[in-house]
């Protein structure tokens, strides 16, 4: 341990966020954005990206995620405002509210949402401060829950995904680094942190294999978190190569001229039925696995990803069928899956409540419904700008009774007024996706449906601003370990 705790931390992170192949991984002049909660490890990392930041030329920005669950959350804020007007670094504190996302757990949607505020904010690079101990932490927990490779395989130092339609890479320098060696180098800097209390709680899964097992670990196998992380990297590449081969079976129809095996429309991506039942067992499984992963679900265990797959290809034509899993749900309609999460079973008038309030953002993000609304401005096409600046716009859920006159695009006819029931059907539109369907209102008009219609009243003129609309779903934001 003494020789883990002599780490140069400046130079490993350095190290790790300029290596090549054949690109640094965090170019000169990159907009990098800190996830701070204001504990030890994100703390000593803002100190090294602040030295750092200068020496290459990086724009460094600091988000802290309030989330109002502890009583001391707003004594976190001030701390993380005063860190950073000292270091002379930008901090924006975003506040969110779990409420509509309790039913997932307190542990659940405060990451979630933590997620989303990381995933929306302008930066391409986001710096995370998960170290060695909370790698060995995850991986365990996963086997423990008798995870797959994708689970085992834990968190990757640098990972690049899409969110929405936006390229993010999050950054995790510290991996390799014990959390010994970073309470070493807060003491000798003279570093200072809050201390969440509900790290003490050994009722969370983690903090008992952190407070009761891991220490005995330590006794009898003192490198336990080198093996473990090497372990992960191991169930990582495997991982890849089952994805891989995932890839290429959704891929093999379109090779042999058939239609796609995966479509995107208004509810989503979608995967067809006879893809699954045409493979073997486990490349089916496989595949169902790989799908669902895109999606930003979570990874359904073993008995489960059986039963779904047997009721997807065997249940009897008219079934309805639907599978259930850690909060999603997966089902058949008209020969395709879908999948998507529940909505929450907080109340019956959940998606009465659902309002979201768009100010000129360019992306909001609605982590309740797991996906983005993005917003262009453009001249001649989408929504009239300046229409939508008369009165308040909201995003809400459908309530019954909606009513639209749907612009046909390159025709001079006049269309007629819609009910918002008819046109979903119309456009096939599973049943169950119809209530959390996003709907644009601009006062009480409903001037958009995602996928659907637009209003013929609230449609640009040739040379007139405009706003052009799309909802992306938040794929592959399940992440294990995010913070």
């Amino acid at each position: 341990m003494a020789k883990e705790n002599k780490m140069d931390l400046p130079l490993h992170v350095h190290n790790v966020l300029l290596a090549t192949s054949p690109l640094p991984v965090l170019p000169a002049h990159s907009a990098v954005l800190l996830g701070l909660s204001g504990g030890v490890d994100s703390v000593v990392l803002l100190h090294l990206l602040h030295q750092l930041a200068a020496k290459n030329a990086w724009s460094l920005r600091a988000l802290h995620v309030h989330h109002g669950i502890s009583p001391q959350a707003d004594s976190w804020a001030e701390f993380c405002a005063m860190l950073c007007k000292k270091l002379n670094v930008p901090l924006q504190i975003e506040r969110v509210h779990i409420a509509s996302l309790r039913a997932m757990g307190i542990e659940a949607a405060a990451r979630k949402l933590r997620h989303a505020a990381l995933l929306s904010q302008p930066e391409n690079y986001i710096a995370l401060a998960h170290h060695q101990d909370d790698q060995a932490e995850t991986l365990l927990l996963q086997l423990l829950r008798g995870a797959g490779v994708r689970g085992a395989a834990a968190m990757p130092p640098v990972k690049n995904k899409m969110h929405g339609t936006l390229q993010k890479t999050l950054l995790r320098p510290l991996l390799d680094v014990p959390r010994s060696a970073l309470m070493d180098y807060a003491q000798q800097h003279g570093l200072h942190w809050v201390e969440d209390e509900s790290n003490a709680e050994e009722t969370y899964p983690r903090n008992f294999l952190r407070h009761r097992v891991l220490p005995q670990l330590e006794k009898k196998f003192p490198v336990y978190r080198e093996t473990l992380s090497r372990s992960a990297r191991h169930f990582a590449e495997a991982s890849a190569l089952l994805d891989e081969l995932a890839a290429l079976d959704l891929i093999r129809q379109d090779l042999m001229g058939q239609p796609s095996s995966a479509q995107e429309g208004a509810q989503g991506a979608t995967l067809e039925v006879s893809r699954l039942c045409e493979l073997s067992a486990a490349r089916g499984k496989n595949l169902l696995r790989y799908f669902l992963a895109k999606l930003g679900a979570p990874t359904p265990d073993s008995t489960q990803l059986v039963e779904m797959l047997h009721q997807l290809c065997h249940a009897r034509r008219d079934a309805a069928v639907c599978v259930t899993f850690g909060g999603w749900q997966a089902r058949r309609y008209k020969g395709r899956v879908y999948a998507s999460p529940m909505k929450s079973a907080l109340a019956e008038n959940w998606a009465e409540n659902f309002c979201v309030t768009w100010r000129g953002e360019s992306v909001l993000p609605l982590p309740e419904l797991n996906s983005t609304l993005h917003f262009d401005i453009v001249h001649g096409q989408g929504l009239s700008l300046k229409k939508l600046q008369e009165k308040s716009v909201t995003i809400r859920l459908r309530r019954g009774a909606e009513r639209i006159r749907p612009s046909h695009a390159n025709s001079n006819t006049q269309s007629p007024t819609r009910t918002l029931k008819n046109l979903l059907q119309e456009h096939d539109i599973p049943p169950w996706q119809r209530d959390i369907l996003p709907l644009l209102f601009c006062g009480e008009d409903l001037v958009w449906v995602a996928g659907v219609a637009t209003a013929a009243e609230y449609v640009t003129h040739p040379g007139e601003a405009g706003v052009l609309l799309a909802l992306v779903s938040n794929q592959n934001d399940h992440d294990v370990g995010l913070a």
